[in-house]
Formats: structure tokens, sequence, C-alpha cells
């Protein structure tokens, strides 16, 4: 594997397995969290103000003056672990063979190859720290195999058997994708794909079977966490004539939200909202098939219920943003699977006093304790690291071949767009802004090729690289 020789870095996640670039708008948001204490009737509501951005220093309990319930018996430990895009894939549909390997070169960033070692890595740090729940938001297989839902449901029942409950939601890649497959030699062979019934069957014991409330339109339930908190989990998948990568809400959910909150209202209830695909447009360039189609209804209704937080994945970038309209916060946590393999740790006391932060899968520390003797995972943040690099490196490549640009300059360029997707995917790119927009290699890109999607995408990452998405807090 190649290094990219302009910059070490040792950060990285991506943005192209989630909302590709060719892909058609199918998608809409889900919904944000809040405190249920009366019903918002105003039909005009004034912008939120924005939330603080702290320093490492600061990201602390004592700093932001929230409550720690602590660990004692008798209470409750506040947090909520978020992870997303895991995309497993149960060792039984591989030989590790050609096809195989070739789908690990090109799983968009997706480190399909240890799948395994990073999931068990994962939920041992979540067994560890004990949270009140873990929330998976979707795309749980790599394409929905009947047998990787349930590899990893097995995998999820150490997490419950230590006394942590898990809720998930399916994402677009889970259910009645027909791109199911095994990899067998050098063949792709059709595999067993998963329904809807089948997928809550599945999951019986990580939401399903526990929701106090179902939806009968889809797989949208609401799951009451040990503290009184209500998660709203919102199906937001379209599977219907098999999966689209896009996102929406059925009309007859919107019925079910409002019972649900009526409900929520009379025991006020903290309401947190859970979905797969994005409720606002995380990213210009790729809102089509991340942003849920008709986002604003569910942002109205999530308003007048006073839901406040949002929870989603599905855009393999570390993000958040604030409704230009509402007092709703939203919440992206990058893809478990890709480079940096992150998660979410979220302290909810309500919509306006949270505190939100990443922390990094140690695969390292879990295969010293394993023994597991792969050079690859004796420092797995830098060959994660590098594999993510060299695949946007490999992008950007292949776009400048054949235009007026000397081999020299593609290069370096390449170098460039590599390095601040890189960053870009783990919600670190301002760490690097004024370096890059120094670059003569980034005058290049405005230069020869200002009107491409990567140059594009490159100039709104860069405007977009404000702050460090890593940490979100309110108040």
């Amino acid at each position: 594997m190649r290094r990219i020789g302009i910059l070490c870095l040792c950060t990285g996640a991506l943005m192209l397995g989630g909302c590709s670039l060719v892909q058609q708008n199918q998608g809409e948001p889900a919904a944000g969290s809040d405190i249920i204490i009366e019903k918002n009737t105003e039909e005009d509501v004034e912008e939120g103000p924005t939330a603080p951005n702290l320093s490492p220093e600061e990201t602390t309990i004592e700093a932001l003056q929230l409550p720690d319930l602590g660990t004692e018996t008798g209470t409750v430990n506040p947090e909520i672990v978020i992870a997303s895009d895991i995309h497993y894939l149960a060792k039984e549909l591989t030989d590790f063979g050609i096809a195989f390997q070739e789908m690990a070169k090109k799983a968009d960033g997706k480190m399909a190859a240890y799948v395994w070692e990073i999931t068990d890595a994962f939920l041992e740090q979540v067994i560890e720290r004990r949270p009140q729940v873990l929330i998976l938001t979707g795309d749980l297989t790599l394409n929905g195999e009947r047998i990787s839902q349930e590899a990893l449901a097995q995998q999820l029942q150490r997490v419950e058997d230590a006394g942590i409950p898990v809720a998930v939601i399916p994402g677009n890649h889970d259910i009645n994708n027909h791109k199911a497959c095994s990899y067998k030699g050098d063949e792709r062979v059709p595999a067993e794909i998963t329904t809807p019934e089948q997928f809550a069957r599945i999951y019986e014991n990580f939401g399903y079977g526990e929701a106090i409330s179902r939806d009968p339109a889809s797989l949208s339930y609401t799951y009451e966490l040990a503290d009184g908190t209500w998660l709203l989990m919102l199906d937001s998948c379209q599977y219907e004539d098999g999966a689209l990568v896009g996102g929406m809400i059925r009309g007859e959910t919107y019925q079910w939200i409002d019972e649900v909150m009526d409900e929520a209202w009379v025991q006020e209830r903290r309401v947190i909202a859970v979905s797969h695909h994005n409720l606002l447009d995380e990213s210009r360039i790729y809102e089509e098939d991340c942003t849920i189609e008709h986002a604003e209804e569910l942002e109205r209704k999530l308003d007048e219920w006073n839901i406040g937080l949002f929870l989603s994945g599905h855009l393999h970038v570390q993000h958040y943003k604030s409704s230009r309209k509402y007092d709703i916060d939203e919440i992206v946590t990058s893809a478990l699977s890709i480079s940096p393999c992150q998660y979410g740790v979220l302290q909810f006391f309500n919509a306006q006093d949270y505190f939100y932060h990443t922390e990094v899968t140690d695969v390292t520390e879990w295969a010293e304790r394993k023994g597991n003797p792969d050079r690859n995972l004796q420092d797995f943040s830098q060959y994660a690291d590098e594999f993510l690099q060299d695949i946007f490196y490999s992008k950007a490549r292949d776009e400048l071949e054949g235009k007026e640009v000397s081999p020299d300059e593609i290069r370096g360029m390449a170098e460039v767009y590599a390095m601040l997707n890189v960053r870009a995917v783990g919600g670190r790119a301002y760490e690097i802004k004024d370096y890059i927009m120094a670059m003569p290699y980034y005058e290049l890109w405005q230069r020869y090729n200002r009107t491409s999607i990567l140059a594009m995408y490159m100039d709104e990452i860069l405007e977009d690289a404000v702050v460090d998405y890593n940490k979100r807090s309110r108040p």
C-alpha cells in the first residue's frame, strides 16, 4: 500500500459508500429529540441559538456543568453510545479468495477485510464503558445478507448479556437488497436477502421485541431507556421493490409519530429521534440520496413536538448541523467500518442540555490482548488511514487521467484530494484547511478541473471546515 507523501495523516473516514455521486435522490432525514413538556403550536419559529464548539480541554462533564449520574448501584450511566454503518459480513460467506479481495479493495473505504476485528473491539469497548444503551443507526450488514444479520445479532447478544440494551434500525443496505452475495474463489454468488419481517425477528432482542410502540406501516418503533428517555427509532428506508439508496418517511408513519408523541407529552418524556438517513442537507454535493425526501415535513413534525435532537448515519462522514428554521440539531455519526473507525458518545438531559463526542475503536489494543499476529493490526490506526488515503488517491487519479495535466501534477493533485477527504470523513478538515488552500496543487484543481464533481466537493469541504465535528454540546 502506498503512502501519501505530502502529509502523513493518522485519522480519516470516507464519503463514498453511503451516498454515491451517481445515485438518484431518494432519501430523507430522521428526527431529533427534545424534552416533551408542552406542544409547540406556533407556525413560525425563529432559528435557535448555535451551540458552542468547545476546545478539547473544555469537553468534560464538569466544564459543561452537566450532572454526573455515576455508575453505582441504583444509578444509571447517562451515556448513550451510537454507531453506524458497520457493514458486517458473516465469515461463512467468504473463503477470502480473489472475489472477496477485489470487493475489499473497492468497498468505498469500508474495511471489509477487518470488519470482524473492528466489530469485536468496538463491542468490547461498549461493554467496558457500560452505557445505558447502544444505538446502531443502520447499514448493519454489507449488503443485507440474512446470514450476516444473524451473525451480527449473535455478536450483539454479548452486549445484552452484559446488561446493556441494544436498539437497532435498518439502513438502505439491510433489507431486500439483491446485491447480497457470498464470495467464493473468483466468483460472487447470490446470497439469501433479508425481508422486513426477518429483520424484525432477527433483532427481536435488540429493540423490536422490547418496543413500547411499533409502527404498523414500517420498522419504526419507540424504545424507553432506563432514565425514562424515549428513542423514536425511525425506519427511513425504501425497500418495497428492492433496496433503494435514498430514504423517506411513510405517510402512515407520521400518524404513528403523532400517537407516540401524544403519549410522550402526557407522560412528560424526553425524546430523541433516530434514523439512518439524514434530516438536514449535511452536504450540498451528497444531499440527493442522503437527505430524507420531503425532509421539511419531518422537520416541521419534530418541531411541533419540541423534538430538538436527531441522530443519524448513512453519510459515512462525521458531521453535525442545526436547522435553519427550527430549533433542531442533527448529529451524524461516521461509519464504524471506515477509518478512523469511531463511534459517538452522548450524554442527553434534554434538547437544550446535551454533550456529544466521538471515540476511536482501539483495534490495536484489542489485537494485543487477543494475541493476534496480523501486522496490520499492530498499528491499526496508521494502516486504516493509509488504506483510506489510497482509496481517495485512486479516485482522484482516475478522474484526472486523460486530462491536460502532467503525471507529476496528477500525483500532487491526487494527494491533495486524498488528504483533504480523509480529514473530512473524520470530521477534522479544519485542521489542514489553510495548508491545503496554500498548496499549488489545490490551485491546479481550480485551474484545470474546477467544474468536476471532485473539485466542487473539495471546495465544499473547505467552506465547511470551520469546526471540529467530533464534539457538540448545548448549552
